[in-house]
């Protein structure tokens, strides 16, 4: 976390999608369509962003599993609800473990 600031500890790419996102007034639907994706795969990238900011307001560290699995559905190698499947099990698991 930069300065104190999650934001700007963002990748470059990711702060552009912050970006475009707030001048498309929220819109999901609008900024799928500027980006020349699908929904699913916007709102995906849009859950690894938030996903990052969370982890970096808790100070934690980003659950790789977790971003393995964003970076397929945002290639397109698996569903959204597929990956959410996979990742709660692996979160299941992990519990289990510890």
């Amino acid at each position: 976390m930069k300065d104190g600031i999650p934001l700007l500890g963002l990748e470059e790419e990711d702060l552009e999608l912050v970006q475009r996102l707030v001048l498309a007034s929220g819109s999901i639907k609008e900024l799928a369509e500027a980006y020349g994706i699908s929904y699913p795969t916007m709102r995906a990238k849009l859950d690894r962003v938030i996903e990052h900011l969370k982890r970096a307001l808790a100070a934690r560290p980003v659950d790789p599993m977790a971003e393995l699995l964003a970076g397929q559905v945002e290639k397109g190698e698996v569903t959204p609800r597929a990956a959410k499947a996979v990742l709660e099990l692996h979160r299941k698991k992990m519990k289990k473990e510890s």
